[in-house]
């Protein structure tokens, strides 16, 4: 009968080696606390594997560069929106509609008198559905009560 013998661990074999595992000692001289080394098997031959991991986690996970640079000025205005034709095809019988969450482009046209509540309206769309006689509603936005303020000298005057 043969005795396994117990195999010890890389970190406890690399004790005495000056690289621990990472080839030539110049290439990880003064790295400092990098941890660990993300993105493994992403390198030269890992076209076989970029299917797989874009399935996975999307097309953000290799690198910067998909990302794109984006400015806060120019980022998608990602509110929903609906046209005057979708509404017009949507809701043919109905002459009260809420869309709280939408706004309302011009595009197309109204042919009866509709009452529309909803987030936002172009200018072109306002005047369209008031032209036919129809009524446009926003919702009224809660005003925040500013803070006033008091010195701390002022304060301390009141008490």
């Amino acid at each position: 009968m043969v005795m396994k013998i117990k195999k010890k661990k890389k970190a406890v074999r690399m004790r005495g080696s000056n690289s621990h595992g990472w080839g030539f000692r110049k290439k990880h001289k003064g790295s400092g606390h990098r941890g660990g080394v993300g993105m493994a098997g992403t390198g030269k031959r890992a076209d076989q594997k970029k299917t797989l991991i874009n399935k996975l986690y999307g097309n953000k996970y290799f690198g910067k560069r998909n990302r794109g640079i984006t400015s806060l000025s120019l980022k998608k205005d990602r509110s929903k929106i609906i046209n005057l034709r979708e509404i017009n095809e949507k809701f043919k019988g109905q002459s009260e509609i809420n869309l709280k969450d939408f706004k309302i482009l011009g595009n197309g046209e109204i042919t009866k008198a509709i009452t529309i509540t909803a987030k936002a309206f172009t200018k072109g769309a306002k005047d369209k559905i008031e032209k036919a006689g129809g009524e446009v509603i926003l919702p009224v936005k809660k005003k925040k009560p500013k803070k006033e303020n008091i010195s701390k000298s002022q304060a301390q005057k009141d008490m």
